[in-house]
């Protein structure tokens, strides 16, 4: 019986990457369609992860996204708490100093909560863009 429970939970743990990579193929395919240029995905470091690092202009977005199954009772927003929003900003900032070349553009901080079907293969039912959804000065 353990040994269902945890291939159950093997199996919750990928649909759930499942969807979390299907969620940022979508804001990646949202940001294509209206001229941002994606400089990277999943940028990773101790302190934190930044979802998406794209440009627009003169400006360098780093993206929070959020993905929920249809019917979810949490909103994906929501649970950008405070915490991690420092930890976005300070692997920002950790970006920027690795990538010099960005350091002349206007930074924003963007955020993307993207609603998906409940099936093993999931397909977008809506996807909620909010520009400068957070500041990084009033961390």
């Amino acid at each position: 019986m353990n040994n269902k429970k945890d291939s159950e939970k093997v199996g919750g743990t990928h649909n759930k990457k499942i969807r979390g990579d299907f969620g940022e193929a979508a804001v990646c395919t949202y940001f294509e369609k209206r001229g941002y240029a994606v400089v990277k995905r999943n940028y990773r470091k101790r302190v934190g992860e930044v979802d998406i690092i794209a440009t627009l202009g003169e400006s360098v977005v780093f993206v929070e996204v959020k993905t929920r199954k249809f019917g979810s009772l949490t909103d994906g927003i929501d649970s950008v708490t405070r915490t991690k929003r420092r930890r976005i900003v300070k692997t920002a900032k950790l970006f920027l100093d690795e990538n010099p070349q960005y350091n002349v553009m206007d930074v924003r901080f963007d955020a993307a909560q993207v609603v998906v079907t409940t099936d093993e293969i999931p397909q977008l039912i809506e996807l909620d863009y909010y520009e400068d959804a957070f500041n990084s000065m009033l961390l």
